[in-house]
């Protein structure tokens, strides 16, 4: 018994200096992409569609990327040969993902680097800062993908790992790192008018043992730049998705997580590199279905008690409507 514990902590120590090498490596390569600035070619602007970009489809994140992993390549700032690097920073109200809070409606910032190659492969690291159960207060996110494109709608396939370093120790599964697998789908109706659709798959959601699987979409409109100010651009865009899980592992329950509807609607402004987002999240979760899916440690009581995922009936408002403003820029 007690090899087994000092064995478990072994393997907590180890996944959690994995992942703040992750997370040292990621800003070391938003600093170095920085320096480089001065001494790097300036690279052509990429063909990237802002009102594409604008659609959020339920990205990791407090950055601008659309969808599940990103819609589109980001205007690159920096090329050496055949690489272009493209550095963004940003901050939020606080930090929304597919309708639920990470930052417990909280402020967040976040940093992120991507490299692609050719246009088409990339990889991209980023840190964001949390506030979830276990005290985790960062979040390491790590993407490889290609965006291929077929007549006229354009692909993002990735593979993408988060990590959440010092979390380890403090919750029962020994840290929600996870891996999850995405393809979006991005296309164009005329002038103005964007469609997206996105498809996320993990093996083991947060590190509990449950599948998940999460479909969704959304439209963006371009506002004609007519009507706006000279050199700003407005995309009014909306998204909806759906999320199901499978059963967690029988050490923490072994009972399937909620399933759920969430959807948003917002405004993005762009001037050149800045960019400014203003959005409403919400879901269909009831507070005490909403503790079940997040573990919110300032749930308090007063839900609908069940035996088995919720025997105390507490609730969260972590999964309630929430309105969110978001800004970013690319870091030249």
């Amino acid at each position: 018994m007690v090899e087994g514990k000092r064995t478990a902590v072994r393997v907590r120590a180890h996944a959690q200096a994995q992942a703040a090498a992750i997370a040292g490596a990621a800003l070391l390569s938003i600093v170095l992409a920085a320096a480089g600035s001065a001494c790097a070619e300036p690279a052509q602007q990429s063909t990237k569609d802002d009102a594409a970009d604008a659609i959020d489809l339920g990205a990791r994140g407090t950055l601008g990327s659309a969808g599940p992993a990103g819609a589109a390549a980001p205007a690159s700032n920096l090329a050496i040969g055949p690489v272009q690097f493209s550095p963004r920073a940003g901050f939020a109200t606080e930090y929304m993902s597919r309708g639920t809070t990470q930052s417990a409606h909280q402020p967040a910032a976040g940093a992120v680097i991507e490299t692609t190659l050719a246009d088409k492969l990339y990889a991209t690291a980023g840190v964001t800062s949390v506030k979830l159960p276990g005290n985790a207060t960062a979040e390491v996110a790590v993407s490889y993908g290609v965006r291929p494109s077929v007549s006229t709608v354009d692909f993002d396939i990735s593979w993408n790992y988060y990590a959440y370093p010092g979390q380890g120790a403090a919750t029962a599964n020994g840290g929600s790192q996870y891996g999850e697998g995405v393809v979006r789908a991005d296309t164009k109706f005329g002038d103005k008018l964007h469609f997206a659709a996105g498809f996320a798959v993990s093996p083991n959601y947060s590190n509990t043992g449950a599948w998940s699987e999460y479909t969704a979409a959304g439209l963006g409109y371009e506002l004609p730049r007519s009507a706006l100010p000279e050199k700003l651009g407005a995309v009014v865009s909306g998204g909806a998705g759906y999320f199901i899980f499978g059963n967690q592992s029988a050490a923490i329950g072994g009972f399937p997580l909620p399933a759920y509807l969430n959807w948003n609607l917002g405004v993005t402004f762009e001037r050149g590199n800045l960019h400014f987002d203003l959005r409403y999240f919400d879901t269909n979760l009831s507070k005490a279905s909403c503790f079940v899916l997040t573990g919110d440690p300032s749930a308090t009581a007063g839900g609908r008690i069940d035996p088995l995922s919720n025997p105390r009936g507490l609730e969260s408002n972590w999964c309630s409507a929430t309105l969110v403003a978001k800004f970013w820029f690319a870091l030249n």
